[in-house]
């Protein structure tokens, strides 16, 4: 059955070649071309793009004449990239930023505009800010497609492929392409469970207990973690989990500590007590454990419509992080 597949994509760029050249290229079959890349179904791409399965078949076809490669094959019940399909999607990504660049223009009406965004966050930074920001904008814009994906320990590539549009994160990348601003900052605290121990009485009592933390699937942990380490504390972690909003279910009915930062308190961490680490003053306003920053692709800085959506985050983010701030108190 793959060989009959992989025939018949051959028949059709050979009798389609000569309806076809690099003139009849154009963004939206690249647009169908990643999505299936990304999706791995031409089924799935057509569903997250709001088009037919045909319209999505109809602009492989002609990429397949235009690039004289199958693309995708068949492979079991679904299908599979061409090598040749896989060194294409960056340059296909590098296309449609150039063709975007092109046609905006200098002004930016959000009222008649319609916007596309791909954000990287993590649980902390998701939560914290983007409900109400995805609310905000969609309120400015005349429409609003937002999509949310984890971040972990970013690289630049994440920006500079396309994956996203906006990365928020505590540790931002650097690249002479790749441009940030801080969003706001946070002190690590102590979450324990009240049902089942008190706070912490001391540095001893703490480094005693079983500690339950955060290591990303790149195996990168918390900074947090890393600097007491290499302070010389060591800490007995009984658990370790993906994402911050892991530790809930481990941390529930036992003695266990948890050392995260205090905003995520009023939200994934709310069924927990909170209390300084020990051997620091309850109140330390000027600490900052963690720094929280928006990263972008400085092809993007002077876009009036890119613009718009940061100084938009930048404003959502001063008034959450007061009010979750406010109700940690």
């Amino acid at each position: 059955m793959q060989e009959i597949f992989n025939k018949i994509n051959a028949c059709v760029i050979i009798i389609s070649m000569s309806n076809f050249d690099h003139y009849d290229l154009d963004g939206h079959a690249l647009r169908l071309f990643l999505a299936v890349l990304d999706t791995g179904s031409v089924t799935a791409a057509a569903d997250e793009l709001g088009v037919t399965q045909s319209a999505v078949s109809h602009a492989l076809q002609k990429l397949r004449a235009i690039v004289r490669d199958p693309l995708f094959v068949k492979s079991g019940r679904g299908i599979v990239a061409t090598a040749h399909a896989q060194s294409l999607a960056s340059r296909a990504r590098d296309l449609i930023a150039g063709m975007q660049d092109f046609s905006r223009g200098a002004r930016f009406e959000p009222a008649t505009a319609e916007i596309s965004l791909v954000i990287a966050a993590n649980d902390l930074q998701r939560d914290l800010l983007l409900p109400g920001f995805s609310l905000a904008l969609e309120r400015a814009v005349k429409k609003l497609r937002l999509r949310v994906i984890p971040s972990d320990a970013p690289s630049a590539d994440i920006l500079r492929e396309g994956v996203c549009d906006l990365l928020v994160t505590p540790y931002p990348p650097e690249g002479a392409d790749i441009l940030q601003r801080n969003l706001f900052r946070d002190e690590y605290v102590c979450f324990y469970d009240p049902a089942c121990r008190a706070a912490p009485r001391s540095r001893e009592d703490y480094l005693a207990a079983r500690h339950v933390t955060v290591v990303y699937p790149d195996r990168t942990r918390l900074a947090f973690d890393s600097g007491l380490e290499k302070a010389g504390f060591a800490r007995d972690f009984a658990v370790s989990v993906a994402s911050f909003s892991g530790v809930a279910a481990f941390l529930r009915g036992t003695d266990r500590l948890a050392t995260l930062p205090r905003l995520l308190g009023p939200g994934l961490m709310h069924d927990f007590a909170a209390a300084p680490l020990p051997g620091r003053p309850k109140k330390s306003g000027e600490r900052a454990d963690i720094s929280m920053s928006l990263v972008w692709r400085r092809r993007d800085a002077l876009d009036p419509a890119m613009t718009f959506v940061r100084n938009l985050m930048v404003r959502h983010a001063t008034a959450a992080v007061r009010a979750a701030r406010a109700g940690a108190a």
